[in-house]
């Protein structure tokens, strides 16, 4: 049991997702447990009621050790919300030694932290976009460099501290502590997009329930992020308005019926359905349930174009929007993306997982996979890291510290 064990708490607005991973070889996974609960307690990546999310919770995490043999003691936390900020930032300090190492880095980014955040607030990820050494741009690792001034411009993103304590709250009284939170969008790129989309420009857009996040990477780093109180849960909720659903058989509807694009379903397909009022089942076209669909996801791509232009990025994503989560398995959902946003678009789920896998192969489950390769990535850069404190790279390897700079976490 040399080989280290990462484990993962997706906490959505729909299900609660606990994964547990054995790191094999060279950067492979292996899922070891599984624990999928339907959420309780949670609206909008927020929680609102502490017991019954605590028990949802619990209930996950006690699936994945049963189901891995293996007790769970600390995890990486998924977190997403519109308490979610974010903020770009320029840290500058002087080397004093002519060559810039580590602790030169680290006082960059936290020179960078100098900024003014309300006391109701923290930061969750300080993460670097690019360094400057002596009025040189461009650099994208400066360790070992020569130079007398270091600058670097960094991605800070914060969140409202009463609801992060929340949720560490709720996965504490399970008896897990909460090594480090994640942001949704940053968790799923991990393991959607590809390199070439990273230094091409890509958005990711990680549809859940209860929310919709956004992540812009440029030049392989993080530079713009977004969490949208928008998700499935809101076509779920126009549809039990529109045919007078209850919410449970309106879900099913959606997942067995729905369609993004009301012109590509057929005027002939006819749905029976038990509606309010009525003592017996009623026929409902289904080209009326697309009808309803199409509004709502519509107006989600609007607000996504709309956050996309207010970055100033709009015109440096050549390789488009990498689509996620569970919403983005509804049929048309992709062809109406790209019309709405007039970029190429691509669905994409996790893939090459080794070890408990069936449910896993979904977009619902990217964020679920990714947090397990962030707990990769930090296990690697900081074998022991310090409780609550920003991380200092002291002992590490060169080669993995240079791919870990760019997803630097406090």
């Amino acid at each position: 049991m040399d080989e280290p064990i990462v484990v993962g708490i997706d906490i959505g607005t729909t299900k609660v997702c606990t994964l547990v991973a054995r790191v094999e070889g060279e950067q492979n996974l292996r899922i070891l447990g599984v624990g999928i609960e339907p959420s309780q307690g949670i609206r909008k990546g927020a929680v609102v009621d502490l017991g019954a999310a605590s028990t949802a919770i619990a209930r996950s995490i006690e699936k994945a050790q049963r189901t891995s043999g293996l007790e769970i003691t600390s995890a990486l936390v998924s977190l997403a919300g519109s308490h979610v900020a974010s903020v770009n930032s320029r840290g500058v300090v002087g080397i004093s030694g002519g060559i810039i190492d580590q602790e030169d880095i680290a006082r960059a980014l936290e020179s960078a932290q100098a900024i003014a955040i309300p006391h109701n607030r923290q930061i969750i990820h300080v993460i670097q976009r690019g360094f400057v050494v002596d009025g040189q741009d461009g650099i994208r690792n400066p360790l070992g460099m020569h130079g007398y001034r270091l600058e670097v411009e960094a991605h800070i993103i914060t969140a409202a501290e009463s609801t992060v304590e929340n949720i560490r709250q709720c996965v504490e009284a399970a008896g897990v502590q909460v090594s480090h939170f994640v942001l949704n969008p940053l968790a799923s790129g991990e393991v959607v997009l590809t390199e070439t989309e990273r230094q091409m420009g890509v958005v990711v857009c990680d549809i859940g329930g209860g929310t919709t996040d956004l992540a812009i990477y440029i030049d392989g780093d993080v530079w713009h992020t977004m969490v949208l109180a928008l998700g499935g849960n809101h076509i779920t909720s126009d549809i039990a308005h529109g045919l007078r659903l209850p919410l449970p058989q309106a879900e099913e509807v959606k997942k067995q019926y729905g369609h993004a694009i009301e012109s590509e379903v057929s005027e002939d397909e006819i749905l029976t359905l038990r509606t309010f009022g009525q003592e017996h089942p009623v026929q409902v076209s289904r080209r009326e349930l697309a009808h309803i669909i199409e509004a709502r996801v519509e107006e989600i791509f609007l607000f996504v174009l709309e956050e996309i232009k207010r970055s100033g990025y709009d015109g440096l994503l050549p390789a488009g929007m990498v689509l996620t989560g569970g919403t983005s398995l509804l049929p048309g959902i992709r062809t109406l993306a790209s019309s709405v946003l007039g970029l190429p678009v691509r669905v994409a789920k996790p893939e090459n997982l080794v070890g408990l896998t069936d449910q896993l192969q979904s977009p619902a489950y990217s964020t679920s996979v990714g947090l397990l390769h962030w707990a990769l990535l930090l296990s690697e850069a900081a074998p022991t890291p310090r409780k609550h404190t920003p991380f200092r790279g002291g002992g590490i390897n060169t080669e993995t510290l240079k791919n870990f700079l760019r997803r630097l976490l406090p």
